[in-house]
């Protein structure tokens, strides 16, 4: 995405969710044929929220934050099993 682009109004829809689920994309080709690919996630991917996106630019940040949680996050788990 170039730097000069300007979400910072952008609403999220209904189309951010079907993105999500998967979504169809045709392709008429001059011939008169269709072609129709289905695109979706990754298996293991996650979709950022714009505000998320905003302070963690790249998968090694992401990563990095979430490791910190690991920690509090198993405390936690451990405690309301225990």
């Amino acid at each position: 995405m170039k730097s000069h682009y300007d979400f910072t109004k952008g609403k999220r829809t209904d189309h951010a969710q079907r993105y999500q689920r998967g979504h169809e994309v045709r392709i008429e080709q001059a011939d008169g044929t269709v072609t129709v690919r289905h695109f979706s996630l990754e298996d293991g991917a996650v979709l950022l929220e714009p505000d998320v996106r905003a302070v963690f630019k790249d998968s090694k940040a992401v990563n990095g934050a979430l490791r910190c949680l690991i920690p509090l996050v198993k405390k936690r788990q451990a405690k309301i099993a225990g």
